[in-house]
C-alpha cells in the first residue's frame, strides 16, 4: 500500500510541465528562421538580378538611342548629298548648254566668215579687204577707196555694190553687235575739204556713220545692231611713213561682237522654268535618352 510520501511524490511529479512542447515550440522557431533566412537571402539574389538586368537594359536602350540618333544624322548627310548631287546635276546641264551654245555661236560665225570670204573673194585676192576671225570676233577691213572717192564721205558706186553684197550678209545675223569704225591716215585735211571736214575725226566719223546708215536703210540690217565709231588716225595698223602705210591705215573696219542684247533662242531659254533648288534636309532632334535608375542596394 502506497504510502502517503509514495502518493505526493507521484502527483508531484505528474504536476510538473512536459519538455516536449518547449522543444517542438523551438524546433518550429528554428525552422521558420532558416525558412525566413532562405527567403530572404533568395529575395536579395533576385533583387540583385534584377538590378543587373535593369542595368543591362538601360545600357541597350542607350545603345539604340545612339544608333538612332546616328541613323538620323545619316540620313540627314544623305539627303544633302543628294541635293548636292542634284544642284551639281543642273550645274552641268547648265555648263553643257552653254558650251553647246558656244560651239553653235563659232559655227554660225565661221559659216558667216566663209560665206563672206566667197562672196568678196575678188576684193580680197586685190587686198583691198581683209577678213580675220578670233575670240567670237568676226572683222572685215575694207580700204577706204573701195567705199569712197579720195577725200570724200559720201559712198561710191562701187563701194555701194560692196556694201550690198556684205550687207546681205549681215543682214542675217541676230546675235551680233556690228561696229563699223572709221580710220584716217595721220595727213591733215586738204584745204578744199577743210570747211566740211575740220579734221580727221569728222571725216572718219562721217564716213562711219553713213556706211551704217546704207546697211541700215539698203541692206535691212537692224539699226538696234549697228554702230558707228571714228578713230581717226589714232589707231593706225601700217606705217605712215610712206604711201603703201597710209593706204592702209584709211580704212573702214566692220567689227561682230557678241551681242549685248539678248536674242530670241536666249530670251526663250531664260523664260523656261527652272528646276527649284533642293531645300536642305530638316535637322531631326535625336532620340532622348532614357533616364537612369538607380540599382538596389542589398538589405
Amino acid at each position: 500500500m502506497d504510502t502517503y510520501d509514495d502518493v505526493m511524490h507521484e502527483a508531484l511529479r505528474m504536476a510538473r510541465p512536459s519538455r516536449l512542447p518547449w522543444v517542438l515550440f523551438i524546433l518550429a522557431l528554428l525552422a521558420l528562421a532558416g525558412t525566413a533566412f532562405f527567403l530572404l537571402h533568395r529575395l536579395d539574389s533576385a533583387r540583385t538580378g534584377a538590378a543587373g538586368a535593369t542595368a543591362k537594359m538601360l545600357d541597350l536602350q542607350e545603345k539604340l538611342a545612339a544608333q538612332r540618333t546616328g541613323r538620323a544624322e545619316l540620313e540627314q548627310r544623305l539627303e544633302r548629298l543628294e541635293a548636292e548631287k542634284a544642284d551639281l546635276l543642273a550645274l552641268k546641264n547648265e555648263l553643257s548648254r552653254d558650251v553647246q551654245a558656244k560651239a553653235d555661236e563659232l559655227s554660225r560665225l565661221k559659216s558667216t566668215f566663209d560665206e563672206l570670204k566667197d562672196k568678196m573673194k575678188a576684193e580680197i585676192a586685190k587686198g583691198d579687204i581683209r577678213l580675220s576671225q578670233a575670240g567670237g570676233r568676226l572683222k572685215v577691213d575694207m580700204v577706204d577707196k573701195v567705199l569712197f572717192d579720195s577725200g570724200e564721205a559720201e559712198i561710191s558706186k562701187r563701194g555701194d555694190e560692196v556694201l550690198s553684197r556684205v550687207g546681205a550678209i549681215l543682214a542675217r545675223i541676230d546675235d551680233k553687235q556690228i561696229q563699223v569704225s572709221g580710220h584716217t591716215d595721220d595727213s591733215p585735211i586738204s584745204t578744199r575739204l577743210v570747211d566740211k571736214y575740220p579734221t580727221n575725226w569728222e571725216l572718219s566719223a562721217t564716213r562711219a556713220t553713213n556706211v551704217v546708215r546704207f546697211l541700215q536703210e539698203k541692206a535691212g540690217v537692224p539699226a538696234r545692231r549697228l554702230v558707228a565709231a571714228g578713230y581717226g588716225p589714232y589707231h593706225p595698223i601700217s606705217s605712215n611713213a610712206n604711201a603703201s602705210g597710209r593706204s592702209r591705215n584709211r580704212r573702214i573696219e566692220i567689227l561682230l561682237t557678241p551681242s549685248l542684247e539678248p536674242t530670241p533662242a536666249k530670251m526663250a531659254a531664260d523664260k523656261a522654268p527652272k528646276p527649284a533648288p533642293a531645300k536642305p534636309a530638316a535637322a531631326k532632334p535625336p532620340a532622348p535618352a532614357p533616364a537612369k535608375a538607380t540599382k538596389a542596394k542589398k538589405k
